[in-house]
């Protein structure tokens, strides 16, 4: 919830990235609160996942 909040706060595009499919795991492990601020999320591509995320936010907000 605190990360949530924070994101909520500085009102920034995040991407949420799991380097596990999280959906594969424990039932706890699939609700996200913290992506609820973000607009994409990325799981179960390891490291390759945050370059991802930070291609997909400069190709999107990029001016």
């Amino acid at each position: 919830m605190a990360i949530l909040d924070a994101l909520k706060a500085v009102n920034l595009p995040a991407v949420e990235v799991h380097l596990s499919d999280v959906g594969s795991r424990e039932d706890f492990r699939q609700i996200s609160y913290a992506g609820m601020a973000c607009e994409k999320t990325i799981t179960g591509k390891g490291f390759q996942g945050y370059i991802e995320a930070l291609v997909y936010l400069k190709e999107k907000y990029q001016k």
